[in-house]
């Protein structure tokens, strides 16, 4: 995956956009800012909006190519980023350590899917935020009538509410809901595509 990723990344254009993603967005601008971690942050586009709103950003990605991109954008917008690159066990987060996690687009293989989600609640702090967007597992019939819908191939990586209920259980949803809808992100996230849609506060 590091290689797909790599390889993706280092196209001259922005292959998602500069654009944040509109939920995200949406709703990261009802919060006050404080910190935030951005998992599987490929180019940075959400990191970069979060920091131009005030939050301190702490993001990661498996990919060297996607971090470039990043550092770009951010200076573009003279916004700084803490960004790294490599697996989660690697990046030394804290317990309680941020107020806010956006969750994007991050889909991870299902073997290592749970273990991250407990990860991320041992880095949120009580009362923190999950801002989160992801294909859901019906997206497969969307690949099939058009590939530029993008989302991972393999139906395990895809999400159920079912699945996120019980991964966030003891979260209190604000807002959960599964829907089509039409994406405008730059040349792989282009046309219909169905995913889940969460804002969910800890305890």
């Amino acid at each position: 995956m590091k290689d797909f990723w790599n390889e993706r990344y280092a196209e001259k254009e922005y292959v998602y956009g500069k654009k944040p993603n509109s939920y995200f967005q949406e709703k990261l601008d009802e919060l006050r800012p404080g910190r935030i971690l951005l998992p599987a942050e490929g180019e940075g586009r959400n990191a970069v909006y979060a920091a131009r709103m005030d939050w301190e950003v702490s993001a990661f990605d498996i990919s060297e190519e996607g971090k470039k991109k990043a550092r770009k954008l951010a200076r573009e917008y003279q916004v700084e980023l803490d960004y790294q690159v490599g697996e989660l066990e690697t990046m030394g987060y804290k317990k309680e350590e941020f107020d806010a996690i956006g969750l994007i687009f991050a889909h991870f293989p299902k073997k290592t899917r749970e273990h991250y989600f407990q990860q991320f609640d041992k880095y949120l702090q009580p009362q923190g935020v999950i801002i989160f967007e992801g294909f859901s597992r019906e997206h497969i019939e969307y690949q099939k009538e058009n590939p530029q819908a993008g989302g991972p191939k393999d139906a395990e990586m895809l999400y159920t509410k079912e699945e996120l209920e019980v991964a966030f259980r003891g979260y209190k949803f604000e807002e959960f809901e599964e829907l089509e809808i039409e994406l405008e992100e730059g040349e792989y996230h282009k046309g219909k595509a169905a995913v889940i849609r969460f804002l969910a506060r800890k305890a």
